[in-house]
């Protein structure tokens, strides 16, 4: 995985800026209820659409992340309003939210067990009536069927973590029951043969050692595409909204 710390000067420019983080804002907030008053961001990141969900009038937001640097980044946008801290054992009190969030975080956990640790622990901050929303299918919504997609084909794939179904499963697990779904355009993030070179040489494909041999046939076959510098077309990505049932019902 990378180090997101070290990650967290180059975060926004490299993941669509704000264009992207409005994108998600919108179509999380379209998920979360009108009356809601709390909102957590779990892995808020940089902040950078943690700021945007701020933005709705009587919806006071709270961020936090594990990374030093991106909170660091984070607070300085939305200052007193941030945390540092692990998503699996979040520093607040149960039942402490109206809603909250995980957005491109679920993908990134090492195996289901982590990711169901991690919906579990979002379900008891939540108040009973309060949504939980959250982003998956992440790395599928990148497959868009360009060149890039087939030059990629051979690189080896890890079960995802952030199936919609395993996590509506885990949600149910704890209460919560489905609750609407949204997609959004992740501007900025279609791939261009050079930058997805640039990403397999810094490790973004985690089941791809940088230095190895497949890395550097992977890299051969990028470099052969046409149009090096142009981006292939913009992810789609999916979330899922999970509301938490009162006691006994």
């Amino acid at each position: 995985m990378l180090d997101y710390s070290k990650e967290a000067d180059r975060y926004d420019a490299s993941r669509g800026g704000e264009p992207r983080a409005a994108a998600a804002a919108r179509a999380v907030l379209g998920l979360v209820p009108g009356d809601a008053r709390t909102l957590l961001d779990v892995a808020c990141g940089t902040g950078l659409v943690t700021r945007r969900l701020a933005e709705r009038a009587g919806l006071r937001v709270t961020g936090v992340d594990r990374a030093g640097g991106m909170a660091h980044k984070a607070a300085a946008r939305l200052p007193g309003a941030v945390v540092i801290g692990d998503s699996h054992r979040l520093p607040f009190p149960d039942a402490s939210f109206d809603a909250v969030c995980t957005v491109w975080l679920l993908h990134l956990l090492p195996g289901p067990d982590e990711t169901a640790s991690v919906v579990a622990e979002c379900a008891r901050l939540l108040r009973p009536g309060g949504v939980y929303v959250t982003t998956v299918d992440k790395a599928a919504s990148h497959d868009v069927g360009s060149d890039i997609d087939a030059a990629l084909a051979p690189r080896p794939v890890r079960p995802a973590v952030d199936r919609a179904e395993a996590v509506e499963a885990y949600a149910a697990e704890h209460g919560m029951a489905p609750a609407g779904r949204a997609r959004f355009l992740g501007h900025g993030q279609g791939r261009s043969p050079r930058s997805t070179v640039d990403d397999l040489r810094r490790g973004w494909f985690t089941q791809i050692p940088p230095d190895g041999p497949l890395a550097g046939r992977l890299t051969a076959a990028l470099l052969r595409l046409p149009d090096q510098d142009v981006a292939r077309p913009d992810p789609l990505f999916a979330l899922r909204a999970f509301r938490k049932r009162a006691p006994g019902v």
